[in-house]
């Protein structure tokens, strides 16, 4: 019955590179910002500071969050299995806690491998001044810890509004304290769970016993929403990268080209040089769908779908409330090409991307994940830490 009890109060917090810390590189996994060491630090960090935690360092992302777990950032190599740096130094005790991007579920990804926890919490909750943007929409800066407790704490600190980030909600204040989780009901989605491999299938297998033996009521349903959700997350989320990282262009910092012969080869190589395969895919993905002729019928249409999902999932969640998923469709990921990640990332954020849509909040635990409504972020880490303690 060892549980982690450990108050982080003054402990080392790492801070992916999406996430400004003052005088401190930031380059979000990406060649084309080398060099860039911004004048402030994010929100979250200020809060952070001021309450007396400390910055442990940078982690390293993926260029600009778009892969699975960060394999294909700046300098990161990716030999044999791979892991996200900031989740394996939570998993590993280095640091107490790391804030993450979550943008396209990567950091849920890489706590579920890990064995940690992460939560993306409510869209709007938490300041995202000074954080470098990519899909403004649906990104949402959230927590690793060892385990719910350790989110909480930290989430106590940073979440409420901050007049400097316009999708600040205006609540001053949040609610992430425990409750009582007997008599909740919580729904497996069956879609989802033929997804996953054996091993994932007994991870949820196992968090759902837990939370039955707190008495919480366990239902598989059919809700085929989430693939829906994903094509329809993809396509805002391409469309809004491809426009916010227009402004990298290799004039006022981070890397410029060495041979050009006027303004537009300058844009041009620059970019070349500097952007990775992925980055580059994405980019012309979000532009066709913005094109003037798959605007309406791709961009303005998932918008609609967003807004169709949003109230399709209310429904559900009338009658109940939190639904269990897999994180992951696996429990390990091997070192794999990059001409093939636009595709595998695509097939995994099957799992992760709804909550980017519609900015519910959604917590990676014990090697899957929770999803629920709106400010549900306390009865969410109640769940996670019933179903653990039951299976210690």
């Amino acid at each position: 019955m060892n549980h982690y009890k450990t108050k982080m109060n003054g402990g080392n917090i790492a801070v992916d590179d999406t996430i400004l810390v003052k005088n401190i590189e930031a380059c979000a996994g990406s060649k084309m910002l080398t060099g860039f060491k911004p004048l402030f630090s994010a929100e979250v960090v200020t809060q952070l500071e001021a309450k007396g935690y400390k910055t442990a360092g940078k982690t390293h992302v993926g260029e600009f969050g778009l892969d699975l777990l960060g394999e294909f950032g700046f300098g990161v190599e990716t030999d044999g299995t791979l892991k996200g740096a900031a989740a394996d130094l939570v998993a590993t005790g280095e640091v107490n806690a790391a804030l993450a991007v979550d943008m396209n579920g990567a950091p849920r990804r890489a706590a579920a491998i890990s064995g940690v926890d992460f939560l993306k919490p409510t869209y709007g909750t938490v300041s995202r001044y000074g954080v470098i943007s990519c899909a403004a929409s649906g990104e949402q800066v959230g927590v690793y810890a060892k385990d719910a407790a350790g989110i909480q704490e930290i989430m106590t600190v940073i979440a409420g509004h901050d007049e400097k980030d316009g999708t600040s909600l205006k609540n001053e204040s949040y609610d992430y304290s425990f409750q009582p989780v007997a008599g909740k009901k919580v729904a497996v989605v069956k879609e989802l769970l033929e997804k996953a491999d054996e091993e994932t299938k007994k991870r949820l297998s196992t968090f759902a016993d837990g939370l039955r033996a707190k008495g919480v009521t366990v239902e598989e349903i059919s809700f085929s929403l989430f693939e829906t959700a994903n094509v329809a997350w993809q396509i805002l989320m391409t469309a809004e990268t491809c426009n916010n990282i227009s402004r990298y262009d290799g004039v006022k910092f981070g890397h410029r080209a060495k041979e050009y012969r006027n303004i537009d080869e300058l844009y041009v190589n620059s970019r070349t040089e500097g952007f990775n395969f992925l980055t580059k895919a994405v980019i012309m993905y979000g532009s066709d769908v913005l094109s003037k002729n798959r605007y309406e019928a791709c961009y303005d249409k998932s918008l609609k779908v967003r807004r169709v999902i949003s109230e399709k999932f209310e429904e559900l969640m009338a009658n109940y409330d939190a639904v269990l998923t897999p994180a992951t469709s696996k429990t390990t990921y091997e070192a794999y090409d990059i001409h093939d990640a636009f595709k595998k990332v695509f097939e995994e954020s099957v799992f992760t991307a709804l909550a980017n849509l519609i900015g519910t909040p959604a917590l990676a635990s014990g090697g899957v994940q929770l999803v629920g409504k709106h400010f549900s972020e306390g009865l969410l880490l109640s769940l996670a830490d019933a179903a653990k303690k039951e299976g210690k």
